[in-house]
């Protein structure tokens, strides 16, 4: 069964997220202000809470394969998403965004990913449909490899073993006003240093300028999009055929990140090793897809090994920031 035929299902899923968008911009958070630990908590809990009720919907108008794909793609994007959140508590101090604007920031970021997950996952799925190398015989067995489901692994295996000897303190002394997506500001703006109350563009003396906020913008979408070259390709292990699943469970991930977001800048001690656990999940990921044709290991079966995995090198994290207290 692939979501595609179940026009309902996409249709609740696409009013939830355009309710809970315009909820959170247009109720909540219409005025600018710093997020408090209590807020970021609630928050969280209502994004887990909803994707989790939306599986549950999903498991009843579809079947348990269906369910642990959503699962298991939903927990990945969560757990790599981790790791890009750190990125974005050094761009924002790096470039010194007071508190109360970094909601709005986040904000569009993720409206911004929305369209780049849909572009990447719906032609993604397109390439790999096209990428199946005729089948052949390999020890009397009939194998269907897929090319850049193969290059995918590898490359995630790649990903994985490189995540776990990277250096802590490598991206802390980065500039990121000398990003890609600062230049591309740059190169269409003049800049100004100020952030303007949150505006991201202001015109003076007939000139329009990009504020410094436009700046932050531009460096967090386009690290999110570099971000997108690891994650896409680790769900697509998940659900090669089907498209919907994949983005359903992308957006939903996405979408509570803001409040992780505000957790994690208070707490991000708490999460020192977690590192290791994503880099052991992307290099499993990575073996799944390169031996996908010669053994399928079940949805459940994954969702079970990632959230293990996941749980153990948050506990490994909580158990070394108290011994360091």
């Amino acid at each position: 069964m692939n979501i595609a035929s179940q026009p309902l299902l996409i249709a609740i899923f696409a009013l939830v997220v355009i309710f809970m968008l315009a909820l959170d911009l247009g109720v909540f958070n219409r005025k600018s202000h710093a997020i408090s630990n209590k807020e970021a908590v609630i928050w969280s809990v209502v994004w887990i809470s909803l994707s989790m009720v939306f599986s549950l919907f999903l498991l009843s108008q579809t079947n348990v394969e269906k369910f642990a794909q959503f699962q298991s793609a939903y927990w990945i994007e969560k757990a790599l998403s981790v790791d890009n959140l750190f990125v974005f508590i050094l761009v924002f101090g790096f470039f010194k965004v007071p508190k109360e604007l970094h909601h709005k920031v986040l904000f569009w970021g993720i409206i911004g990913a929305l369209v780049m997950r849909a572009i990447f996952i719906f032609s993604g799925v397109e390439l790999i449909n096209l990428t199946y190398l005729p089948v052949f015989e390999l020890f009397g067995k009939s194998l269907r490899v897929n090319l850049l489901l193969t290059i995918f692994g590898v490359f995630l295996v790649y990903a994985g073993l490189k995540s776990a000897f990277v250096k802590e303190d490598e991206d802390d002394e980065k500039d990121f006003g000398k990003s890609f997506g600062a230049r591309i500001v740059r190169k269409f703006f003049p800049v100004s240093d100020e952030f303007y109350e949150g505006k991201f563009i202001v015109k003076k003396m007939k000139i329009r300028f990009a504020t410094r906020l436009m700046l932050v913008l531009a460096v967090i979408e386009t690290t999110d999009l570099i971000f997108a070259i690891d994650s896409i390709p680790a769900i697509f292990a998940i659900a090669p055929d089907d498209p919907f699943i994949l983005y359903m469970s992308n957006i939903f991930a996405i979408l509570g990140l803001r409040s992780l977001y505000f957790l994690l800048a208070n707490f991000i001690h708490m999460f020192s090793k977690l590192k290791y656990g994503l880099a052991v999940i992307l290099s499993f990921i990575g073996l799944k897809m390169i031996f996908s044709p010669i053994y399928h290991l079940d949805a459940l079966v994954s969702l079970v090994i990632l959230g293990s995995v996941l749980l153990l090198s948050l506990v490994w994290s909580v158990f070394s920031a108290k011994k360091a207290v």
